[in-house]
């Protein structure tokens, strides 16, 4: 069975739990107001392409290729980042809620997460070297061995980060955020 080629196509309100997404390429695709919650959606190509008030919670993306792919206003719950095709991954968040997701040891380089709740995300071996965190929540995310050098977290709050386990070469910080990077010497801080 030949894969599909979807190209400028914009999906509205398709609820692809009951609507299976055909395997295939999208290209300068729009999804808007579009349900994956739990959907398989596994080896499929996506380029330049744009989620819009989506729910991709808990969604399976094993082997999906992400090439400037932008996620706006979703509900992205528990979604295993590191099972996608990493080759030219290329994704950026707006104003979404990415709880419990997953980018366990992929290369993050100049991701943008805007306005983002990332509560509990791991990010372990992470290369997020110059990524932007503007105005996110990072309580009880997770760092280890991860690359955040020249990452800019001036606007970002609740994360706790080791500096002695992770690269923070030329990351930026507020002066708030200065206790999220001490925590483990359990000092105080007014």
């Amino acid at each position: 069975m030949a894969k599909e080629f979807i190209e400028d196509t914009e999906f509205s309100s398709v609820d692809f739990r009951v609507k299976p997404l055909e395997k295939g390429e999208y290209e300068n695709c729009t999804f808007y107001n579009c349900i994956f919650s739990q959907v398989d959606a596994s080896n499929r190509v996506f380029s330049n392409c744009r989620f819009e008030a989506c729910d991709l919670s808990m969604a399976t993306l094993t082997n999906s290729s992400l090439k400037e792919v932008h996620f706006a206003d979703c509900k992205i719950l528990g979604v295993h980042f590191e099972n996608c095709n990493a080759f030219l991954l290329s994704i950026s968040f707006e104003n979404c809620q990415l709880n419990l997701s997953s980018f366990f040891n992929l290369k993050l380089k100049n991701t943008r997460f805007t306005n983002c709740n990332l509560e509990e995300v791991d990010f372990t071996q992470a290369d997020l070297t110059a990524a932007f965190f503007d105005d996110c929540n990072l309580a009880l995310a997770i760092f280890y061995q991860t690359n955040l050098e020249k990452a800019d977290f001036r606007s970002a709050f609740g994360y706790l980060i080791d500096p002695e386990e992770n690269r923070l070469k030329k990351a930026k910080f507020s002066l708030s955020g200065i206790p999220g990077l001490l925590s483990k010497y359990q000092l105080t801080i007014q």
